[in-house]
């Protein structure tokens, strides 16, 4: 099975530093259905229950998710009772000001949401500098729970070129781990 799986991406935005790194997961999987949880609709619910893969995205305020992130994680859970998104893989994304900005916590509130929910967390698997000096950037906050980006300073990029890199990186990885889980 080689077709492209369906990935479906529910992200909270503030600034739209999130969105852009969502977009850039997306393009590394080869496309994805980029959800504004703020604009959620029917129609959304329905994506994210036909995909293959979700892919949650918030910004880390305060050490944790966007509450703006909290209300769809709440309104998506009225449904665990029946675990719809059950042996779904899942993976997370968030970024933050600073270079660690407490978002590995966010990282596990959504890895710990996604078992709950019974789906398969997927990581990030990106080696980079300083243990493979040539490819400086990549990975660069070390991080394997799931995709960590730091705002940039150059408000019209909103987010590093290297944390783009890395983020087209991880949208491969799910992608690949996608069709792999899909044909065992």
């Amino acid at each position: 099975m080689t077709d492209t799986p369906l990935i479906a991406i529910p992200y909270f935005t503030g600034n739209g530093h999130t969105r852009v790194l969502a977009e850039a997961v997306a393009d590394g999987a080869g496309g994805g259905a980029l959800i504004d949880v703020e604009q959620i609709t029917e129609a959304d619910w329905h994506t994210l229950q036909q995909a293959h893969a979700i892919l949650f995205a918030s910004p880390t305020y305060m050490g944790s998710t966007a509450a703006g992130f909290d209300r769809f994680l709440e309104d998506a859970a009225d449904r665990w009772p029946d675990l719809p998104w059950r042996d779904k893989i899942a993976g997370g994304l968030t970024v933050a000001t600073y270079a660690s900005g407490d978002k590995l916590s966010t990282l596990i509130r959504l890895a710990v949401y996604a078992a709950q929910m019974g789906m398969i967390w997927v990581g990030q698997a990106e080696i980079g500098a300083p243990v493979h000096p040539d490819k400086p950037g990549l990975n660069a906050p070390g991080s394997y729970l799931g995709l960590m980006a730091t705002s940039s300073r150059d408000k019209s990029q909103m987010v590093d070129a290297h944390d783009l890199e890395t983020a087209r990186h991880f949208g491969a990885r799910i992608a690949a781990a996608t069709r792999r889980w899909r044909e065992d």
